[in-house]
């Protein structure tokens, strides 16, 4: 039964959260929001909470035990093809190293969390 449930929350279109408010965001995080806002949410929205071209990043589909670390780093690097939702697939994003993918992806970690997604 919670296969099913999965499965009908990776084919419709999840909705877009307009209600999230995190707070402040940590000092050690600046770098990495500021990277997410330059390279990640015209797709991916505010607070990664999802726009019409991009899927919420703030959503149980994305926790840490189903998409790890290393996602969010393949999926910049090499980009993805649509899997979850039919935003179409996403291409690379260029000019981001690693280490810069990991402070977006500590960025979006702390989203998550603050969201009560562990």
């Amino acid at each position: 039964m919670a296969a099913l449930a999965w499965l009908a929350a990776c084919e419709s279109r999840p909705a877009i959260r307009s209600d999230f408010d995190p707070g402040p965001v940590p000092d050690e995080l600046a770098d990495g929001e500021r990277l997410f806002d330059a390279n990640c949410a015209r797709c991916h929205g505010a607070l990664a909470a999802g726009t019409d071209s991009g899927p919420p990043l703030v959503h149980r589909v994305y926790e840490p035990n189903h998409h790890g670390d290393i996602a969010f780093q393949r999926a910049v690097t090499f980009g993805v093809r649509a899997h979850h939702w039919r935003f179409g697939n996403m291409p690379p994003v260029a000019g981001l190293d690693e280490l810069e993918i990991g402070r977006i992806t500590a960025y979006v970690r702390w989203l998550q969390r603050k969201a009560g997604i562990e």
